[in-house]
Formats: C-alpha cells, structure tokens, sequence
C-alpha cells in the first residue's frame, strides 16, 4: 500500500524564476543541511515530475513537483 505523500507548497520569491534543488530542500526543511542535500540528491533519492533528478543545481520553476521521502513539494510562482 503507498504511503501518503506530505504535502509542501513552496513559493518562489518575487523576481525569482526558480530554485536550486539542493536550496529548495533545505528552504523546505525536508533535509537538515546543504550538505545532506546533495547526498540525497547524489543517491537519486529526489524525483523531478516522476523522473530520478541528479543535478544537485537544477532550476527547480513554478509549477514543478519534487518528491522526496514521504514528502511532495509544489513550487509556485510569486505572482
């Protein structure tokens, strides 16, 4: 049976187009530090809509959905 995703809608700040993935997860506190940030990335822990996300700087954008853990996270625009 799945488990039940938390979900964590994140906004981008204003005149932002994005977010590095490693920032985002600590900014969301899904990861305690930077540095464990990469490793979860480094061990393709993080998916990017559906897909394994490898690139520790990745622009994360408006309207993407990142997935780590029991954890689901909605970047929005500012607008």
């Amino acid at each position: 049976m799945a488990q039940k995703l938390n979900r964590i809608e994140f906004t981008l700040r204003e005149g932002e187009d994005f977010i590095p993935l490693i920032a985002l997860l600590k900014a969301t506190g899904v990861v305690e530090s930077g540095s464990e940030a990469q490793d979860v990335v480094s061990a393709g822990m993080v998916l990017r809509n559906g897909e394994v996300e490898l690139r520790k700087r990745a622009k994360i954008t408006a309207g993407e959905i990142i997935v780590f853990e029991n954890y689901e996270i909605l970047v929005e625009g500012w607008d």
